[in-house]
């Protein structure tokens, strides 16, 4: 070590890759002087080799503006810290716990009665910005890791009925009617429909290959065309870019949109996502095994055994086969009863006919 004293007070002299290091150790003890000497030289060294010290007096909010900074945030966690912000904001992160979690939904509950889900979601979200920063070595440790979520009550999920399911078609705008369909006859999530590429639709095989998943099992798949659906995309078909666009633009929401088109066919208060729901039941009404179901809808899987079952395409093929044959006999049974057919049926129709459905006026308002 090389302390001088220079007045009252001892400095710290050494080097760090040639560059001479000088620092005021702010005491006249020598012995004190000794120890915040060590400190200095290991905070060098760790300098040295980028190695980030965590801060302290580092806020969740200033974390949490690294965290936004970094493009490492998704557009969940966006709308998650908009609620979490307004407590979390000014607190720092060596002073959160366990119990500040209880304070939270004390608090959002003070607010507006919420359910069990949409806290735990923010509190997710909340600990994945702090393992973030735990990564990127801001923190030493996640206060949150660890925190019990609530037990979540399972909810009723509709299905679409296939007399819903026209009336929704019929009051839907040009680029959601294909959105629906799309969902209903492939069970895609609306991240996956929504960056879905011509590139990954195998037009000869009949075959769409999931281009974006929410799940890397997902990302994988593939899933057999229904013929309605072959129908339509062939229409249209493209040879590059993404499949479902507004006026040539890529779409990242459809809430405007399908709350119209809700609107307009007096439907009952439904969910996209509950087309996917709807697409898994309809599998079921079918007679589609459980395991054929997961591979087509990418579901992770969930137990070991999973894992080595490997679904073949004649399978996945022969389950929407089923689905086409169910789909028809509901569409025959509704003919029987009532003098009228849905917008677009599910066996190939002619250009002509397609054709004219597409020529349906819609305005920006639609969207």
């Amino acid at each position: 070590m090389t302390l001088l004293k220079r007045g009252k007070t001892w400095w710290s002299y050494f080097y760090i890759d040639g560059v001479r290091q000088q620092h005021s150790t702010g005491t006249s003890n020598r012995k004190q002087a000794e120890i915040i000497e060590t400190k200095l030289r290991q905070d060098a060294n760790l300098q040295r080799f980028q190695v980030v010290q965590a801060n302290p007096k580092l806020t969740f909010g200033e974390l949490a503006l690294q965290f936004t900074n970094s493009g490492s945030a998704k557009r969940h966690h966006l709308d998650r810290l908009k609620a979490l912000l307004p407590y979390f904001c000014d607190l720092q992160i060596v002073r959160i716990t366990h119990e500040t979690a209880v304070e939270y939904r004390q608090y959002r509950h003070s607010q507006k009665t919420l359910s069990v889900a949409t806290l735990n979601r923010d509190l997710i979200a909340a600990r994945y910005v702090l393992n973030w920063g735990l990564r990127k070595q801001l923190i030493i440790s996640n206060p949150l890791k660890g925190v019990r979520m609530e037990r979540e009550r399972k909810t009723k999920r509709p299905i679409v009925s296939v007399v819903e399911e026209t009336l929704l078609l019929k009051s839907a705008a040009k680029h959601l009617q294909e959105i629906i369909i799309c969902a209903l006859d492939t069970g895609m999530r609306r991240i996956e429909i929504l960056n879905q590429k011509w590139e990954d639709i195998d037009f000869h095989h009949r075959l769409l290959y999931v281009s974006r998943s929410k799940t890397a099992e997902g990302e994988s798949r593939e899933i057999p065309l229904t013929s309605r659906l072959l129908v339509l995309l062939t229409a249209r078909k493209q040879t590059e870019g993404l499949v479902f666009t507004f006026g040539g633009q890529p779409l990242h929401r459809v809430k405007t949109a399908w709350k119209g088109a809700l609107k307009r066919s007096k439907s009952r208060n439904l969910r996209l996502r509950d087309l996917r729901h709807t697409f898994n039941n309809r599998l079921i009404f079918s007679g589609v095994d459980r395991e054929v179901r997961k591979s087509l809808m990418g579901h992770s899987d969930s137990e070991i055994h999973d894992v080595y079952i490997q679904i073949g395409l004649p399978l996945k093929f022969d389950a929407i086969k089923k689905l086409e044959a169910w789909w028809k006999q509901e569409i025959k049974g509704l003919q029987k009863h009532a003098n009228h057919s849905p917008s677009v049926p599910m066996e190939e129709e002619s250009s002509t006919g397609e054709a004219a459905r597409r020529d349906q006026s819609i305005s920006a308002n639609d969207f």
